[in-house]
Order: C-alpha cells, then sequence, then structure tokens
C-alpha cells in the first residue's frame, strides 16, 4: 500500500529548505482538505493559505515554531465561532442544488441541525468546529505525504494574535490549528535521518471479535 510508505516517510519537519512548494501541490491539498469528513457534511472552519512574509513575520511573534516562517506555506485552520441558523439554511440549500434536489427536498435535515446546533453555546460550537478542523488537518497531512510535500502540524501558537492578525473575530472565526508546508532540509534537521517511533501494532490497537 502505497500510502503506508508515505506515512512512514512524513514526519514532523523541524527545519526547511528554501524550496518553495509548486501552486498546484497547494492547489491540490487544498482540494483534499476541502473533500475531507465533517460531521453532518457542513464544514463549519475555513482555510486560510499564507504566503505573505510580513504577515507571517507578525503570526510568528510570541511562537516558538520557527517553520511559521521558515516553510514555503503557512496554513491556518480557523473554527466557526457559532453555527447559524442562517449558515446551515444556505448550506442546505448548496446541498440541494449541488444534488440536482427540489427546493426544500432536505428540509427535514436542515431543521434537524437547526434544533440541534441552536440548544448548544457559542463555546460548545467552538470546540466542535475546532474538533472537525482537525479532520481536515489529517487530511492535509495525508495529502502532503502523497505528492512528498513536507509538513509540520502545530498547536504551539498564539490565537488570539492569530485571530487579530488575520481579522479572524469579525468573520466569526477563530484559529483553532495550523500547518506548515514546504520542503525538509536534511543537512541541518537532526530528525530527518532518525527513524519513526511507534508503538507495536498489538500494543497501540486492539481487535474486538
Amino acid at each position: 500500500m502505497e500510502l503506508i510508505k508515505n506515512l512512514e516517510w512524513r514526519y514532523a519537519v523541524k527545519k526547511y529548505s528554501d524550496e518553495l512548494v509548486s501552486e498546484d501541490k497547494i492547489d491540490q491539498i487544498i482540494k483534499a482538505i476541502n473533500l475531507s469528513a465533517s460531521s453532518c457534511g457542513i464544514q463549519p472552519y475555513r482555510l486560510f493559505v499564507i504566503t505573505n512574509p510580513e504577515v507571517r513575520k507578525r503570526l510568528a511573534e510570541a511562537s516558538f515554531n520557527v517553520q511559521i516562517m521558515d516553510s514555503s506555506h503557512l496554513l491556518v485552520f480557523a473554527g466557526f465561532n457559532e453555527i447559524t441558523n442562517d449558515y446551515i439554511t444556505d448550506y442546505i440549500e448548496m446541498m440541494e442544488q449541488q444534488r440536482s434536489l427540489e427546493a426544500g427536498a432536505l428540509n427535514i435535515l436542515k431543521d434537524t441541525l437547526i434544533g440541534y446546533f441552536s440548544t448548544q453555546t457559542p463555546e460548545q460550537n467552538a470546540i466542535w468546529s475546532s474538533k472537525q478542523a482537525y479532520i481536515g488537518l489529517g487530511t492535509a497531512l495525508i495529502a502532503a505525504a502523497e505528492l512528498k510535500v513536507d509538513a509540520t502540524p502545530m498547536e504551539g501558537f498564539d490565537p488570539k494574535l492569530f485571530d487579530d492578525v488575520l481579522g479572524l473575530s469579525e468573520k466569526g472565526l477563530h484559529a483553532s490549528v495550523i500547518i506548515s508546508l514546504g520542503y525538509r532540509d536534511s543537512a541541518n534537521d537532526f530528525l530527518s535521518s532518525m527513524p519513526k517511533v511507534r508503538l507495536p501494532i498489538n500494543e497501540f490497537s486492539t481487535k474486538i471479535t
């Protein structure tokens, strides 16, 4: 299985080279993320792809992750602060159109989602949407490995700073998790030559038959 080989190849890169990832590969990774699973299928997060050096310099402040600045591209997954009735209604209408269904065909789904999310607090919405963003992060890691693009997922950043610099709060979003993309500097990354360390499969997993 080629996927297993690609996942064995990948690791969280600490030092990037100056080589840039082509926009074609970035676009493929973005498309893969867009195709990620999400609960109820409503994609409650947005993706920001950042190359602007000044913006990245500001985002790197108060962070110990040099990859924010040194990588080719920085991806920010921003979860929704609230799942609104209007968003659900618009999304369900788009779903009907894309599936060539009559208007109102998915009203039961729409009403169910509105009924559920209207009982949740904004804090619960924000936590839920961040969890959904992590599913997209996993897809990004796999897609990057498939394309032999290196990646580093990161939580060690100042989310409020990201919210402020990117104007996320005004968009009803919050920074959930980030990932850098680029190519490893094997000569200067101490991890590049080290074997991947994982638990034995029979210790990690349990089959219940």
